[in-house]
């Protein structure tokens, strides 16, 4: 099997990074923290070194909360808003995220973002445009509903860290989840998410969404056997799944990850030297970064066919 294209998303890594290391373990000359800039470097290297690929693509939340979501369903990440409307995102991470958008220009790894959609839909847009293999890392569920053994396309999970991560394929998600990754966006619609404030269906817990997908196959076929008294649903089960009708109706919307965002044509190979070495020198001073952009530097170096920058 060919080398594999390695989609990073890019602020469920970096969110575990800062929350990962403390600040005061890692700070600039000038006192900045920079922990989430080492912990992500640090991820990045480790997962160039394991996975081996030739080509990387860094996803960014351009829209992390888009407006086309929240019309369907207004709660969605509705209690991660700040005051100010924006994302609650920690004081000591803001001023990290440009120096890690700097690192990776001056590497030449790629780092996209899409108005008006979220780093999952770029995620999603690549995985379904781009030759495979093709592997995930991220720590967010709702992309396991990538996961594609024909492609393929392989999410490695990154819940508990990356030095712990989880690869998953169609068979492991369906023993972690009871339905398999084609399914899961309407299982996750069913079941509710919490950390994305998706109610779900009262009173239907993991279990029975994913009886019920297993069952019917989809949704949209659940939903069309209601009508049908032969269909074998319990008096209550009918009740509750009737009763969320207008929520069903546009909850797989909110959690289906688009495939089709707008992600301008770019060049995902992943270069064997940095594009601009001179500025890559600076960062690591001014940041106090050399050790992490060392280590990765190193880590795509030693990454065989890797392509040389002129």
């Amino acid at each position: 099997m060919s080398r594999p294209l390695l989609l990073i998303d890019a602020a469920s890594l970096y969110f575990r990074a800062y929350f990962g290391v403390p600040e005061s373990a890692a700070r600039a000359p000038d006192g900045s923290p920079v922990n989430a800039v080492r912990g992500f470097l640090d991820m990045l290297a480790t997962l160039v070194r394991t996975r081996r690929p030739d080509r990387m693509v860094c996803a960014l939340d351009e829209s992390w909360r888009p407006a086309w979501r929240v019309e369907l369903i207004p709660s969605y990440k509705a209690h991660r808003l700040s005051p100010s409307g924006g994302e609650e995102v920690p004081d000591g991470l803001v001023g990290q995220v440009p120096v890690i958008l700097d690192v990776l220009a001056a590497l030449g790894i790629p780092a996209v973002g899409v108005p008006g959609y979220e780093a999952d839909d770029v995620v999603g847009t690549l995985a379904s445009r781009e030759p495979g293999p093709v592997e995930v890392a991220s720590g967010d569920r709702d992309l396991f509903q990538l996961v594609d053994d024909e492609v393929p396309v392989r999410l490695l999970y990154c819940g508990r860290g990356v030095a712990k991560l989880e690869v998953f394929d169609d068979e492991a998600v369906r023993r972690r989840y009871g339905v398999p990754a084609a399914g899961y966006a309407d299982f996750a619609a069913l079941r509710g998410d919490p950390s994305d404030g998706l109610p779900g269906v009262p009173g239907v817990g993991e279990k029975t969404a994913a009886r019920l997908i297993d069952r019917y196959g989809s949704l949209a076929a659940v939903l069309a056997a209601l009508d049908d008294p032969a269909a074998g649903f319990a008096a209550g089960l009918r009740t509750k799944l009737s009763a969320a009708a207008d929520y069903l109706a546009v909850a797989p919307k909110v959690v289906e990850v688009a495939r089709d965002a707008a992600v301008p044509g770019i060049d995902t190979t992943l270069p064997g030297a940095p594009v601009d070495p001179d500025g890559l020198m600076e960062l690591a001073q001014r940041w106090n970064l050399a050790g992490p952009i060392r280590r990765l530097v190193d880590a795509i170096a030693e990454t065989p066919g890797q392509a040389t920058s002129e």
